[in-house]
């Protein structure tokens, strides 16, 4: 049976995105390029491995916003914070029909933009151009302002400030850079919040670059 993409080769591979067998270079070619392929595909998880393997991942010195600093014991201190805003984030984008890693870097983008924003004095949301952008940006900002209040009623004060959100959208942000693998569709970024992230994980990631 020929591959029903190129209609040359023999296919060779089940591919669950188009429900039909498909060979290994349109796989390889195709894949988070023109086919939104599930998470759960074995041929996506291998080429994640290879994918990440090979990048030379994201330089401290290219680091964006690098005048803010983020130390280990920080991520410590602020854990609940940073899985919150983690899973949150995943959420919002698994829920937001044909989001991808560029949508929820472009509302880390915006949410950190926002937060210098109201460093300043001001409040003012600069929101993601793309709908998709602005569907995850609006969501983890509800649940972010739901943990603070929790936080608040729990604990009888406002224990995590505007700044320390910031710092974590900052490492977020940073971390979705480093597993860009520069695919059309790419979502290794949600990949990797789904493996730490996901709600029914009870491990707790170790994140530190």
């Amino acid at each position: 049976m020929a591959c029903p993409l190129c209609e040359k080769r023999k296919a060779k591979r089940f591919c669950p995105a188009k429900s039909t067998q498909i060979c290994p270079r349109c796989c390889g070619q195709n894949r988070e390029v023109t086919i939104n392929c599930p998470f759960e595909c074995p041929y996506l998880q291998e080429s994640r491995e290879n994918d990440y393997k090979h990048q030379s991942g994201l330089d401290p010195k290219n680091f964006p916003h690098k005048e803010i600093r983020i130390e280990e014991e920080f991520l410590r201190d602020h854990a609940d914070l940073l899985t919150t805003c983690g899973r949150e984030l995943l959420v919002a984008s698994q829920e937001t029909a044909g989001a991808i890693d560029e949508d929820a870097r472009k509302a880390l983008d915006s949410l950190i933009r926002s937060y210098k924003t109201r460093e300043s004095g001001l409040y003012y949301d600069s929101k993601p151009n793309s709908p998709m952008g602005r569907d995850v940006f609006d969501h983890v900002e509800q649940a972010v302002a739901h943990f603070r209040e929790e936080q608040t009623r729990s604990d009888g004060f406002a224990r995590t400030r505007d700044a320390d959100v910031m710092k974590v959208w900052v490492f977020l942000y940073r971390m979705a850079l480093d597993r860009d693998n520069g695919r059309a569709r790419g979502r290794a970024f949600l990949d990797f919040l789904r493996l730490h992230f996901e709600p029914q994980r009870e491990e707790k990631p170790s994140l530190i670059i």
